[in-house]
């Protein structure tokens, strides 16, 4: 490897672990790259050089052809249950490249997502296709504007080779930025095909990692269950403010760290409604966005299960003190969703009656099929609105007005709060849909350049992203969205 300029700083921590948890894995070379993407904010934030990185070398390093200096390529092992069913996986399709240390001295996971077959592959390519990688870094962005934890696209690049899936597909690579790939799945590998002190490691290696304060604790692996529940709890909550459905709430889709992972059938509701689901998987409404808490909440029970083994030399006790630590998870959560919805209605200070207050919006909002932004939007704006027609809306916002009147903080201060936590804008099912038409069958990045344009800044209320509110145009079609693996 020759000496370069790129800012790579690269440190391989998890190669420390017992080798049941990866296997050593180059990324698989493709033909013909071509940089399609480069994150500039990440990429400065990571320390790399972004005018470096540029052209072939950037298109060399982020297809795989290339590895950073000190790299040590891998792939992770993991288990987990999908759609309530648990399988033995592992990264059939990424590469793990090594972990960035940042000139802050953060470490982040550099992985290359469609970077080849590895043993856990099962039968498939290793690649991914251009819409579904464009998709993922839409819609992280999206997330990363919005203020929600998420991991990041550093760059895409198409391979010049065609995969294939129920059509033929441009292949490309994206280069995910991850504060780390271990999942609720990582540990159930760990305990269902690992020895105690396997799983030790692992639970030692996730503290020291992500709740370094835990260390000291007379407990480390209580604590370390304790906050990824709070760190979940804080997650889905956000998620809900703003109307996101993950599609594959699986096992092996949530993170220690707290953050989003893994966009493939994800989309943001537009008509309210609990039962929404997108994905063409999710026939049962499993993974729903009225569903989402007590998905996330069996999750990390599964999470607890798992740490069984090592939370206490006895086996009562260490059910105990699961049991009494994913049972708040269900408070917490609704902690975080009050205090969310506070922030969308303006709510400063607490009364008895707000929760009722918000879900007999939420109610209203149902039963008159109404949008989900643009009504709080609408409220935060204090524009008209087609729901005003209806006489049940009108008593509720005499009793909303009502409460703001209660309260000590002026109007211009609501005003505030309510711009702070209501999105002006959001990626849009069609507005996603349009630019990655324009990008796959026309190689016209415009059209997604200018909506992460207008979703960099949600909150900001500008011009620009009125024209990103407007609806679909009504169709006879369910919108379906597609895992793209």
């Amino acid at each position: 490897m020759t000496k370069r300029n790129e800012g790579w700083n690269i440190e391989n921590s998890y190669t420390h672990l017992p080798e049941s948890f990866f296997t050593r894995q180059d990324p698989t070379p493709v033909s013909d790259p071509t940089l399609i993407v480069l994150n500039d904010s990440v990429a400065t934030t990571l320390g790399l050089n972004v005018k470096e990185l540029l052209g072939e070398k950037g298109e060399a390093l982020f297809s795989g052809n290339e590895i950073p200096e000190d790299a040590q390529p891998l792939a992770q092992s993991y288990a987990g249950h999908q759609f309530g069913y648990f399988n033995m996986l592992g990264d059939g399709r990424a590469v793990l490249i090594g972990e960035q240390i940042t000139p802050s001295g953060e470490r982040f996971d550099i992985q290359l997502k469609g970077g080849g077959r590895t043993p856990y592959s099962r039968g498939g390519d290793g690649r991914a296709g251009l819409g579904p990688m464009l998709r993922e870094h839409i819609i992280s962005e999206a997330m990363h504007g919005l203020g929600i934890p998420t991991t990041r696209s550093l760059a895409v690049v198409t391979t010049g080779e065609t995969i294939y899936r129920e059509t033929e597909q441009q292949g490309a690579i994206l280069t995910r930025v991850a504060a780390s790939h271990l999942r609720v799945g990582t540990f159930q590998f760990a305990s269902k095909f690992g020895t105690v002190e396997d799983l030790r490691a692992l639970a030692d290696y996730a503290v020291e990692r992500h709740y370094p304060e835990g260390m000291n604790e007379p407990n480390r692996y209580l604590y370390l269950l304790e906050e990824v529940i709070k760190r979940q709890a804080a997650l889905i909550a956000k998620w809900q403010m703003v109307g996101f459905i993950h599609g594959v709430m699986n096992t092996d889709n949530m993170t220690i760290s707290g953050e989003t992972i893994d966009y493939g059938p994800c989309a943001f509701m537009d008509t309210y409604d609990p039962a929404t689901v997108f994905s063409s998987i999710d026939t049962g409404g499993r993974y729903a966005y009225g569903n989402q808490p007590q998905i996330a909440g069996w999750n990390l029970a599964r999470f607890a299960e798992s740490l069984l083994p090592i939370l206490h030399n006895e086996q009562e006790d260490s059910l105990k003190l699961a049991q009494d630590a994913v049972m708040e998870f269900p408070k917490l959560y609704e902690a975080h969703w009050l205090e969310g919805i506070r922030g969308k209605l303006g709510i400063f200070n607490e009364e008895e009656g707000d929760e009722s207050l918000a879900k007999d919006l939420l109610g209203l909002l149902k039963e008159n099929r109404a949008d989900y932004t643009n009504t709080f939007r609408s409220l935060t704006n204090e524009e008209e609105i087609d729901l005003l027609k209806n006489p049940e809306f009108i008593q509720w916002k005499e009793r909303w007005e009502g409460r703001l009147n209660r309260q000590e903080e002026s109007k211009e201060a609501t005003h505030q709060l309510m711009r702070k936590h209501n999105p002006a804008v959001i990626p849009r099912n069609h507005r996603v849909e349009e630019a990655l038409e324009a990008a796959v069958e026309s190689g016209d990045y415009m059209v997604m350049e200018r909506l992460l344009g207008v979703l960099k800044n949600p909150y900001q209320y500008t011009k620009e992203q009125c024209e990103y509110t407007t609806l679909p145009e009504p169709s006879a079609r369910a919108y379906r969205t597609y895992c793209g693996t």
